[in-house]
């Protein structure tokens, strides 16, 4: 009796006692990884920022202004023309501009660049380190004249042109400009075969349009859109005939030339001549010398 009621009595306790439900079979053998949370990384060390100047350049980001600014502004925004010793060093310039005063009796040659380096005491080697020999010679001259012309004009001579009117401004300038060649006009011919050649042709051009750049802007010029790049195309033209007019010019003091000049000049400046006068520019850098420019100024001074 008493171990009847013992398992009655257990029988009662197990029935009155919750267990939570069994685990489904589909759980326990889940391959699927429960999430956890990731542990976020620990933030790296920051240095902090340098200080700033107190006076910082303007910026040099364009402005949508700046893209559609003239060629006339960008050139004359910065002004003033690299230095032409800048684009040698010191020893290299000083052999060219040495050189330069034998060239009326050697001409645009390498011997005239080796009895330059010899007058400043530097070996006769140093030639080899100019690749293009005769023609850095003509080029250093042209970046030369074109200093001296730009100094001329800001050491007073530009008040002097603020009293005269246009075409007599250009004519004076082209006439400053080529009053500096005339020491070699015997040799003139030769240095615009040299230009013309093809190695050398894009540095001729960029030389002559900086030249006639500078003139327009010293005479005042305050052109826009195609009248800016029809005016230095016009100019580019006097010039360049003006220029083999003085190689064959044999009156005092090239009198006759200055005239010529003169002449172009007020000729020109109605913008009616300016496709004839372009075309001089073109027929002038590729011409040759010789036989054929005889030939080539009686075109010039035609009609």
């Amino acid at each position: 009796m008493a171990s009847l009621s013992a398992r009655r009595f257990l029988s009662h306790l197990l029935s009155c006692r919750r267990f939570p439900p069994p685990t489904p079979l589909s759980r326990l053998y889940s391959t699927t990884t429960p999430p956890f949370p990731t542990p976020s990384p620990a933030p790296l060390p920051v240095d902090p920022p340098p200080p700033l100047p107190r006076d910082l350049p303007p910026s040099s980001h364009s402005t949508k202004e700046d893209k559609h600014a003239h060629p006339k502004a960008e050139s004359h925004e910065k002004k003033k023309t690299k230095k032409v010793v800048g684009d040698y060093e010191d020893e290299q310039a000083k052999v060219l501009r040495a050189a330069l005063h034998h060239v009326p009796r050697l001409g645009w040659t390498e011997s005239a660049m080796i009895a330059g380096a010899r007058d400043v005491g530097v070996s006769p080697s140093i030639i080899g380190a100019f690749s293009r020999k005769e023609a850095t010679l003509v080029e250093f001259f042209m970046g030369d004249c074109l200093e001296r012309l730009i100094d001329q004009i800001e050491s007073g001579e530009e008040e002097k042109l603020k009293n005269l009117v246009l075409s007599e401004r250009l004519s004076k300038l082209i006439r400053m400009r080529l009053e500096m060649q005339a020491a070699y006009v015997s040799k003139w011919p030769q240095a615009l075969s040299i230009q013309s050649q093809p190695a050398n042709l894009t540095t001729s051009l960029k030389q002559r349009a900086a030249l006639v750049d500078e003139i327009w802007h010293a005479a005042g010029d305050a052109a826009s859109d195609i009248e800016w790049y029809v005016k230095r195309t016009l100019l580019g033209g006097i010039y360049s005939a003006s220029e083999i007019y003085m190689i064959t010019d044999n009156s005092p003091e090239f009198r006759d030339t200055w005239q010529f000049v003169d002449k172009r000049v007020k000729d020109s400046l109605d913008l009616q001549k300016t496709i004839q006068e372009a075309g001089y520019l073109a027929e002038t850098v590729g011409a040759g010398v010789g036989q054929s420019m005889q030939g080539f100024i009686k075109r010039v001074f035609q009609g």
